[in-house]
């Protein structure tokens, strides 16, 4: 009797190692490969730190807006960058990876009604007057961006609404090559410059 009691004790804990395996070679394989289309595993975990000490609670309400650069606190669209869009993409990632685990998070850009236009149908706009009313935000998830010449450094953090206080933060570098390949001409400052393409 005991010598099954171990076989079985044995065997469900070589099923749990083989997941665990399984589970770090899928990892690890997916970080292996090229950053390109990995903006989504880069926001997975940025979240995975923010959120780590948090409990969702039905009654918070979060409210997720775009990140700026560090420097100016505007988005910039002559910003010549390859991760110049990461800030809307940030926002858009984490109010889904914020549902995912549970938070209660408000689309502050939704308007009152379907607007129907020549080539499409929308409920989200940017301009004021079409926008309904938002109830209430308890927190706001927010956060920087510091361009460096590979990448950016997203710095996020999720701030109570009414005492201003950070809650939490999070961390993360993002490869420049997330949304395209690395280009052999970039702009800057209104110059061109060559780089050396892959070998």
């Amino acid at each position: 009797m005991w010598a099954v009691l171990f076989l079985i004790v044995a065997g469900l804990f070589g099923c749990q190692s083989d997941t665990v395996s399984d589970q770090q070679r899928a990892q690890a394989e997916l970080v292996s490969q090229s950053p390109l289309g990995n903006v989504e595993y880069h926001t997975y975990v940025l979240a995975n730190e923010l959120f780590d000490g948090l409990r969702p609670n039905g009654q918070s309400r979060y409210a997720v807006t775009g990140f700026v650069p560090a420097d100016t606190m505007a988005y910039n669209g002559n910003n010549q960058h390859p991760l110049m869009m990461l800030g809307h993409q940030l926002e858009q990632g984490l109010i889904t990876e914020a549902t995912k685990r549970g938070f209660t998070t408000q689309e502050f850009k939704l308007t009152n009604d379907i607007i129907i236009g020549d080539d499409n149908d929308r409920v989200l706009s940017r301009d004021i007057a079409q926008l309904s009313s938002v109830e209430r935000v308890d927190f706001y998830v927010t956060g920087t961006l510091v361009y460096q010449q590979s990448g950016a450094m997203v710095n996020a953090r999720i701030i109570n609404v009414r005492s201003k206080e950070v809650v939490a933060a999070a961390t993360r570098f993002f490869p420049g090559e997330l949304f395209w390949e690395n280009e052999q001409v970039t702009h800057r400052n209104g110059q061109l410059y060559r780089t050396e393409g892959k070998r």
